[in-house]
């Protein structure tokens, strides 16, 4: 029955939805891959509000009935049936009688299960596409056949994208590169490793007091070369995302130099490789928001990378959702481990095969300390903490990794503002 009422819902407001598109015909930005999406359509929203009237997907309102919500400009009635009724009522009304409506609207979209793009794409007609990762192991690959099948997923994006549109790709990703090669609309690419379009080098991690406080990277763009700064977050992922969301800025009309000003005002989401002061003098890089291979592989590099720190430790939860690949991955992962940090703290079941990895690459096994119950990991992990210490905290959304952020962090009160799921309907699950 619920999914009845949720599959009714999703129909009248998506066919909302498409009424509304007609009339006013914004140019539609749509953001997929399978890292980073989130990350792409804020620095893509704080960039166009300076100049545009700009509507942004809220969260990650990436599923059909979030794209519909995004268009509609709803919230999220979760699983309150009256609300939802009072969505489509209030909907039905905007479709119809709305007079203003955003020249841009950022459309985060992504798939979980085969077909999702497919629906999506049968009603969304994009101006500009953006993508951002395809590797190897993609998340969600548990419900497909294949990584293959993931990527075809997604692609049907760039098919439906307008004749005169263009495709914003991440130029470093070999299997982005191999899907556009029978693309026809204009590909303009971004990267770090090979020469692109929008080339990105230079990147260093910025420090304060031995302290690191954000990110600095030079960005080239045919002949003009600009100096792009982020605080507050740090990670090899932050590069890419801002070199392509000042690609994306630049085909809407917007100059380097104010892209680039604008972006130093940006403050990445949280959850999302951010910065916080912990308890005892330590410090904390927030990436609790998920978990993927690729993620998690550039979150250690980044701990690695980190000067200054008297121990580093890694807390990773499971991966989710990769089917007959998690074994192997978060063993593979486990690997790294050991190259970055000294202490490891696993959260979950599958990620006793990170703990496996990790010792088997040398990590001396009094350092290495595993758990099923977050809360007593965050519990032990203040306990363990010491002045000086970084410490990488991340995993998959069902792990709620962030709740151990919020036992060490050193302003637990503000943990409503800084990490992720905080309002009330995560709150009870």
């Amino acid at each position: 029955m619920k999914n009845i009422f949720k599959n009714i819902v999703v129909y009248i407001l998506t066919l909302e939805a498409k009424i509304l598109l007609k009339r006013h015909n914004p140019t539609i930005i749509a953001i997929t891959g399978s890292v980073g999406k989130t990350s792409m359509k804020d620095a893509i929203y704080s960039i166009l509000k300076k100049k545009y009237s700009t509507r942004k997907s809220e969260k990650s309102f990436n599923s059909d009935i979030g794209v519909a919500l995004t268009v509609l400009g709803l919230p999220n009635a979760w699983n309150n049936p009256i609300f939802w009724l009072k969505n489509i009522t209030d909907g039905l009304f905007i479709a119809l009688f709305s007079r203003e409506y955003p020249e841009y609207l950022i459309l985060e979209t992504g798939v979980d299960r085969p077909g999702d793009m497919v629906r999506l794409a049968s009603w969304l007609r994009p101006r500009i596409v953006v993508l951002t990762r395809f590797p190897d192991v993609p998340v969600h690959v548990e419900f497909f056949a294949t990584p293959e099948a993931v990527v075809a997923e997604k692609m049907a994006l760039v098919e439906v994208l307008h004749s005169d549109g263009v495709v914003i790709y991440n130029h470093d990703d070999i299997i982005i590169q191999k899907e556009l090669a029978s693309v026809r609309q204009q590909a303009i690419g971004y990267g770090r490793e090979l020469s692109t379009h929008f080339k990105a080098s230079a990147d260093e991690i910025l420090y304060h007091d031995d302290v690191p406080v954000g990110m600095t990277f030079k960005l080239e763009h045919i002949g003009e070369v600009a100096q792009v700064r982020s605080m507050g977050a740090v990670g090899l992922p932050l590069v890419y995302t801002y070199t392509g969301a000042i690609a994306v800025a630049m085909q809407c009309g917007i100059s380097l130099t104010d892209a680039v000003a604008a972006l130093a005002e940006h403050s990445p989401a949280p959850g999302r490789m951010r910065i916080l002061k912990g308890i005892k003098g330590s410090i904390i890089i927030d990436d609790t928001y998920n978990s993927s291979p690729i993620a998690t592989e550039n979150a250690l590099a980044t701990l690695r990378e980190i000067k200054h720190a008297k121990r580093k430790i890694a807390v990773l939860g499971d991966m989710l959702e990769l089917g007959r690949y998690s074994a192997g991955e978060h063993e593979r992962i486990g690997g790294l481990v050991a190259e970055a940090a000294q202490v490891l703290f696993t959260l979950g079941v599958r990620s006793r095969k990170v703990a496996e990895g990790a010792l088997e690459h040398g990590l001396d096994e009094t350092y290495v300390f595993q758990y099923e119950d977050v809360l007593k990991a965050g519990k032990e992990l203040q306990a363990y903490l010491r002045p000086g210490d970084v410490v990488l905290i991340k995993g998959s959304q069902g792990v709620r990794a962030e709740k151990v952020v919020e036992e060490v962090m050193q302003e637990p009160e503000l943990a409503s503002a800084l990490l992720v799921r905080q309002d009330e309907e995560w709150s009870i699950r």
